[in-house]
């Protein structure tokens, strides 16, 4: 029988298999829907599908460091217990060695881990473990010198926190300190030549309209503007911030008295930016006993 769009894109959406998996459960199944539907399920696919509408927040971030390049993965997960799973951090661990050799996070999911590519790996683990899970970010960067820091370390090289620096000259010591200043205070640039435009312009509008609540002069709210902006740049780049191990100095300032410079840096934290969906457990039993 002749396996059509029409019909790969109805078991695509009954099932949230993808688009080769259904075609295949088709043509096994010489257009029988129905006994499409049990071939992805016999092979785990349509568990994989039906988990994967499901909110992945938690999970890991793994570093890897080869030469003078560093590279930062994200690999969530739906609960922290399949987090600290060892065979699920060896899957993450496994993912971060092939991000050496991405250039991007779709370049990732099709690269090759043991015979198959990321993207059906994860595939696999979800209808294994039966958690939504998905690889959502990766970054990398290259220096002189690049260290890596883990916070909330799950295993080596794995947690809640990675963080890699880029530094011209320094050493591995200084390297780790700013990689746990940076884990610690989240910098959102390097320096100011590097911060969002949109975000300095929004910040400076901000103070204006609090400067103009007081009531001064217009000339005195420019000096207020200069200073509190001053202010901001110190608290949200990173060689201008106070250097957690020394507050006396700045980042910049320690780098300096290393005779190192900071070129750059990825911070990932699990978990960032995805709106979690709040569950009131005592609720939900109670409308079950209800009968609702």
């Amino acid at each position: 029988m002749a396996i059509t769009a029409a019909m790969v894109k109805e078991l695509r959406e009954s099932t949230g298999a993808g688009m080769m998996d259904a075609k295949k459960a088709l043509t096994e199944s010489n257009g029988d829907m129905e006994a499409a539907v049990d071939w992805l399920r016999t092979k785990g696919l349509a568990k994989a599908a039906k988990k994967s509408g499901r909110t992945a927040a938690e999970g890991l971030v793994a570093v890897v460091v080869e030469g003078g390049k560093g590279v930062a993965v994200e690999v969530n997960s739906e609960t922290d217990f399949v987090a600290k799973n060892a065979e699920f951090q060896g899957m993450v661990a496994k993912i971060a060695e092939a991000a050496l050799n991405a250039s991007d996070v779709d370049a990732l999911k099709a690269a090759d881990l043991g015979g198959k590519t990321v993207e059906s790996t994860l595939t696999d683990a979800i209808a294994k473990i039966g958690e939504n899970m998905g690889l959502r970010r990766m970054a990398s960067i290259e220096g002189g010198n690049v260290v890596s820091y883990v916070h909330n370390a799950a295993a080596p090289g794995m947690g809640k926190i990675g963080v890699l620096v880029a530094m011209d000259g320094g050493d591995e010591a200084f390297g780790k300190q700013v990689a746990m200043h940076i884990a610690a205070t989240s910098p959102a640039a390097l320096n100011e030549a590097e911060l969002d435009p949109a975000v300095v312009e929004k910040e400076k509008s901000v103070q204006i309209d609090i400067a103009r609540e007081s009531g001064k002069p217009e000339a005195v709210i420019e000096k207020m503007i200069v200073g509190r902006m001053q202010k901001f740049m110190a608290e949200v780049t990173l060689v201008n911030q106070q250097f957690v191990i020394n507050p006396d100095v700045t980042v910049g300032d320690a780098a300096k008295a290393l005779g190192a410079t900071i070129t750059g840096f990825i911070r990932l934290e699990v978990g960032e930016g995805i709106e979690k969906k709040e569950e009131d457990f005592a609720a939900e039993v109670a409308k079950t006993a209800a009968g609702a």
